[in-house]
This record gives C-alpha cells, sequence and structure tokens, in this order.
C-alpha cells in the first residue's frame, strides 16, 4: 500500500509539472527570445536557447522613442497602478465594513446589484464610461484610470472584504462598543488588523489588474509621454515599417517583473487571504 500511494504521489506530481511548463513555456520562450537578434527570433522560434547571447535589446528598448525613455512608461504604470490599488482597497474596505456589520433598510438590494455589477462585462460600460469622462474634460489625463477606483466601483474587492469580515466575530465589536469605541475605531483599530490577508490579497489583485490594463489606457491616454508600459509595447511593431520584437519582448520581459516580485514576497498573504475568506470563525 505504501508503494502504491508514492507511486501515485509521483504520478500525480509529474503531471501537475508537467502542465505547469505547458503553461508557463510562452513566457520562457519570450524571456528567451529577448535575447536573440531580432531577425533571427521567428526564424529560430522552435530553439528556446539562443545561439548567440545579445542584450543589445534591453539597451534599444530603454531608450524609448521619440526622446522618451522606457523608464518614463514604467513611472506611469506605478502611478496609475499604486494610486488605483490604494482607492480601491480603502473604498472597498469601507463598504465591505458597512455590508457586513450594519443593518440598514435596502441592504440586501444593494449588496445584489453589487454582485451584478460583477457579472456586467465591461466593455457594456465603455461607451457611456468614456462619453462621460469626456464631459468631465477628463480624457487626456490619468483621472479616468485613478479616481473611479476610489468610489468601490469593483465588486469582487468588496465581495472578499466583505466575506473576510463577516467570519470575524461580533463579539469584538460588542467588547469595543463597551470600552467606548465608535464605529470608525472599530473599523481602524481592529478591523483593519485583522483584515490584513485580505487586503494584502486584494492589493496584489488590484494592482496587477490596473498594470495589466491595456485598453483602458488605449482609450483615455492620447500622449505618448503619459503611456503606462502596457500601452507603450505597441509602439514597438509598426505594420507601415520594420518592427523591432526583440526590443519588444525585452521590455515585455522587464514590464512582468513587478508582478512576479510582488506574487513572490507576498505569496504567504495571498494564499491565506483567498483560503480564509468567509472561513474565519
Amino acid at each position: 500500500m505504501k508503494e502504491k500511494r508514492l507511486a501515485g504521489a509521483a504520478l500525480y506530481h509529474i503531471i501537475i509539472f508537467a502542465i505547469g511548463i505547458i503553461m508557463v513555456y510562452p513566457l520562457i520562450w519570450m524571456v528567451m527570445s529577448s535575447f536573440k537578434e531580432t531577425n533571427t527570433i521567428f526564424t529560430t522560434a522552435s530553439s528556446l536557447i539562443p545561439e548567440h547571447f545579445v542584450t543589445d535589446n534591453y539597451a534599444n528598448g530603454w531608450k524609448g522613442f521619440a526622446k522618451i525613455s522606457f523608464s518614463t512608461f514604467f513611472k506611469n504604470s506605478i502611478f496609475i497602478s499604486v494610486i488605483a490599488t490604494i482607492g480601491t482597497i480603502a473604498s472597498s474596505a469601507v463598504v465591505a465594513y458597512g455590508f457586513a456589520r450594519f443593518k440598514f433598510r435596502g441592504k440586501g438590494i444593494l449588496f445584489s446589484a453589487m454582485l451584478l455589477s460583477m457579472m456586467l462585462p465591461a466593455q457594456v460600460l465603455m461607451i457611456p464610461q468614456y462619453l462621460w469622462y469626456q464631459k468631465l474634460g477628463w480624457v487626456g489625463s490619468f483621472l479616468p484610470l485613478t479616481v473611479p477606483y476610489f468610489f468601490a466601483i469593483q465588486g469582487f474587492f468588496v465581495y472578499l472584504l466583505s466575506n473576510f469580515i463577516g467570519g470575524i466575530p461580533i463579539e469584538l465589536d460588542e467588547a469595543a462598543k463597551i470600552d467606548g469605541c465608535s464605529y470608525w475605531g472599530i473599523f481602524t483599530r481592529i478591523m483593519i488588523p485583522l483584515i490584513k490577508p485580505a487586503v494584502v490579497t486584494g492589493c496584489i489583485f488590484s494592482f496587477m489588474w490596473r498594470w495589466d490594463d491595456f485598453l483602458s489606457a488605449l482609450l483615455y491616454i492620447n500622449k505618448t509621454a503619459m503611456y503606462p508600459v502596457s500601452l507603450a509595447l505597441k509602439l514597438f511593431c509598426d505594420p507601415g515599417s520594420s518592427s523591432d520584437y526583440g526590443a519588444m519582448f525585452a521590455m515585455a520581459s522587464l514590464s512582468i517583473l513587478p508582478s512576479v516580485l510582488i506574487f513572490i514576497f507576498f505569496q504567504k498573504y495571498l494564499v491565506e487571504g483567498i483560503s480564509t475568506s468567509g472561513l474565519k470563525g
């Protein structure tokens, strides 16, 4: 029986490892292609290892376009992602606390509307949102990419934090009230420290989603100097002339580093926040 269990475990890990390799192979191919000469990338596509390792792609890609260094695009992405993440988590935490701890008329309707908003495709709202931001004079700035997230517009984070807060014993709130703590004091002094795993989880997801957001930047940003990384990468591809795929792959490889590093350093909180959300008691 022990040998059967070992054989089953070995087979399981082999299958998982094979699936993992298949999933990350395109990423590995992109990184390795960034060290190939541009004119040999697709002629040697079947070969993963470059015949000659070159680093010129990184130097050429970092120079950017029209005297705009690629560091500018990274700064834009960091600014948008950080500000939008702060707004998303702060507003979602307040709304989630209200749903989880307060009883008020129409609570069920509002919560259902929040859940329905999660199921609504973003493409449905694209045109009315654009017209609205155009009337406000926000098109061509970072405002449409940052300000709306301070109003808890993403139901996923409200739902995540609400479930986590709902799993915290209500007796903690009652004890704090007896000690004279206000609702805001309970939220800031008790709830925020206890929901840290869910907050970190939300920060990771929000940052990665905003970092990878291409469509919103394409709609609202019309100046090259304000492009985020996700939008700047398309500048390497010019259908009317030659495309520098080597530089594009090099900058694309660098662009995934923030998300990879965040996942590596905060993986513990990510797993804890997902696995215990709504299950604490």
